[in-house]
């Protein structure tokens, strides 16, 4: 058996060359930018008056001197002369300062007479004047690869980009397999379950930015399973995720399928709990993923394998879990010859982050799985833990 990282670097590498499209700024919230995008003006596109007052020259800005009001300036509405001595413009928020002027006078220090102001407070050192390319100038670039926010495409707008060109999500098909399984809302016999992993993985993929699609559940034939994974090809998945049947007994069919169904395995098996049974392989550029059927050990697998090659296919570079150090707040037992992902809770104290396993860890009980906020991580052969030694973890 492989280890999680030599699985995590073969499910790597089968992750072709990205696809990518150019879609509306309303349309690009949580998608992937592929390429740098540089700005087409300064921002501001000149100097702005950042208060509501009067613009002076800086020879005018003497407390209890007065000036004439010559003009307006307002937001869209610039005021296009030069300022003499002795003159002023009433300048709102936002608006083009004056060629020539280095200060605006709050308006709340001034008094009006007519068409003449008193500065009648002190002049302190704000020039509430936002200077032209303040936040950004034309030669600057937003970096990719990024996964947009609300804020990226506020300053895409700002940088005059009305579409921005993004990655393709990548549509992943999810083939739950096995006579025991019922969708939800059905009525199962004595013998049977309900299919619950495939919605955990179905969300997990909707937030990373992928296209998820859950298929049939397939039942234990060759027959059933051929057509399901036809149906995928045939709706054009770029990942194709089957749940169960990817043990060796009589019953996992899930192998000699993709088998037929010409896919070129990379790996079957690897040293690790939950999850040993995980396998991957490819057709073409289409990847496949065949996930363990109990719950966790599913959901878990897609944490460390199914997320990372979506992010790899969305062209990001730091694809894989991000693992931080916590103390552990009771003893653990010597770990073995796999490398244990244990599902634990942490939290964050004034002193240290805290960490604690839950003592059920059975690959079936989503209540454990529900409660739990990240996988304490137990390497191969690790040696026996006391309270407060460090471990790490992967918050979930």
């Amino acid at each position: 058996m492989i280890t999680v990282e030599q699985a995590q670097t073969l499910c790597l590498d089968l992750v072709p060359t990205n696809r990518s499209e150019t879609v509306s700024l309303e349309r690009a919230l949580g998608r992937t930018l592929v390429e740098p995008v540089k700005a087409n003006r300064d921002q501001p596109p000149f100097s702005a008056s950042a208060m509501d007052g009067y613009a002076v020259l800086e020879g005018d800005a003497v407390q209890n001197s007065t000036l004439k009001l010559v003009g307006e300036a307002a937001a869209g509405h610039g005021w296009d002369g030069e300022l003499a001595a002795g003159q002023t413009v009433r300048t709102f928020t936002g608006a083009p300062v004056p060629r020539g002027v280095q200060r605006v006078i709050i308006q709340e220090n001034v008094s009006v007479n007519g068409d003449q102001i008193t500065l009648s407070e002190p002049i302190g050192s704000n020039l509430n004047i936002r200077p032209q390319g303040a936040d950004f100038t034309k030669e600057f670039q937003l970096s990719a690869p990024r996964c947009l926010t609300p804020a990226d495409l506020a300053l895409l707008a700002a940088m005059n980009h009305p579409t921005v060109h993004v990655a393709c999500p990548p549509k992943v098909a999810l083939i739950s397999t096995g006579d025991e399984l019922l969708m939800p809302g059905g009525n199962p016999n004595p013998d049977q379950i309900i299919a619950s992993n495939v919605f955990a993985l179905h969300a997990m993929l909707l937030e990373t930015g992928a296209e998820p699609h859950i298929f049939p559940i397939a039942k234990d034939t060759a027959e059933d399973l051929d057509a399901v994974l036809r149906d995928a090809e045939n709706w054009g998945a770029d990942i194709v995720v089957t749940i169960g049947g990817a043990s060796v007994g009589d019953h996992d069919l899930v192998a000699p399928a993709l088998d037929r169904f010409g896919v070129t395995r990379s790996f079957h098996k690897i040293a690790m709990r939950p999850g040993k049974p995980l396998m991957a392989g490819s057709k073409g550029p289409t990847i496949f993923l065949g996930l363990p059927g109990n719950p966790v050990s599913a959901v878990v697998c897609g944490h460390l394998f199914l997320l990372p090659i979506v992010r790899r296919a969305l062209g990001q570079t730091d694809v894989l879990p991000i693992g931080v150090t916590a103390q552990l707040n009771a003893p653990l037992p010597a770990g073995g010859p796999r490398a244990h992902y244990m599902r634990a809770r942490f939290e964050e104290t004034t002193t240290a982050r805290r960490v604690t396993a839950f003592d059920k860890q059975d690959s079936s009980m989503l209540t454990v799985l529900a409660d739990a906020n990240c996988l304490l991580l137990r390497p191969i052969d690790d040696g026996p833990k006391e309270d407060g030694d460090a471990v790490t973890i992967f918050p979930i």
